[in-house]
């Protein structure tokens, strides 16, 4: 997210003037976060931060969040024919606060139901068993953004084995999976407001655009902003166009994930 990426830059800097840049990359993105959630008012997890950390296409597991297990994985989007376009949907994230802070607030009432105080302590057995009796305790929409978050675990492990594999259809298979549920359960597609959806015409628009082809998703925190798609280069131009016309100049980005995270220049 560009929170994340401006947080990271800053550490860079600090580290490059006035430590040798040997703070590391983890120890940034842990100091990063700290910024946004204490500083800035935003309940965020690590995932972004540490992404734009380390660099490259990672593999993370938070199970430990004082050491999280980071993994490289080497995929050049290139190889496979693709680009990845990040799209500005113009949508602002003003006064968005509560809907982010609802998403993990919702998770741990699921959690709590079970004594446990995350979602990563609970076997999903039991938690699909305790539905029906949690249901008026936590809420529907916490049920769901539960079921969003087992599935999800599941598919960025197989993921990362299908890009390790060089399996890109089941990878590309996955991300369209993953995106699905995040607009059907963990629901951070759009706000209250029915007349105001860029998010969600974005990904409409994507789906026309591809023709079944390449894969689409939200992108970064969700609710506004920007969603990300990975597109054959032969419907580069046409899908660029395409989003432009709707959302205007400037608003896809072709990109290309480099291997490094926050450096130096000299």
């Amino acid at each position: 997210s560009s929170s994340a990426a401006f947080e990271v830059l800053i550490g860079n800097i600090l580290s490059g003037l006035y430590n040798q840049m040997v703070i590391s990359p983890v120890e940034i993105a842990k100091a990063s976060q700290y910024a946004e959630n204490q500083f800035f008012g935003k309940p965020s997890g690590l995932m972004d931060q540490m992404a734009s950390a380390v660099g490259a296409m990672i593999h993370i597991d938070f199970a430990d969040q004082e050491e999280p297990f980071i993994e490289k994985i080497e995929a050049d989007l290139s190889n496979y024919g693709y680009h990845l376009c990040i799209v500005d949907t113009k949508g602002s994230h003003a006064d968005l606060t509560s809907e982010y802070a609802a998403i993990p607030y919702e998770m741990k009432k699921v959690a709590q139901w079970f004594g446990k105080e995350v979602l990563s302590e609970v076997p999903e057995e039991d938690f699909v068993k305790d539905i029906a009796k949690m249901k008026e305790a936590t809420g529907d929409r916490a049920i769901l953004r539960a079921l969003h978050y087992f599935a999800e675990n599941d598919r960025v492990t197989a993921q990362a084995q299908a890009l390790k594999q060089r399996d890109f259809d089941a990878f590309l298979r996955l991300v369209s999976e993953s995106g699905r549920s995040s607009f059907m359960y963990n629901q951070n597609i759009h706000t209250g407001n029915p007349s105001a959806q860029p998010v969600s015409l974005a990904l409409a628009l994507s789906e026309v655009l591809l023709g079944g082809r390449g894969a689409f998703r939200v992108h970064g925190g969700g609710f506004a902003g920007t969603i990300q798609a990975f597109v054959p280069l032969d419907l580069l131009e046409q899908y660029h166009a395409g989003i432009e016309a709707v959302f205007g100049a400037g608003s896809c980005y072709v990109l290309q994930v480099r291997q490094q995270g926050g450096i130096k220049l000299i």
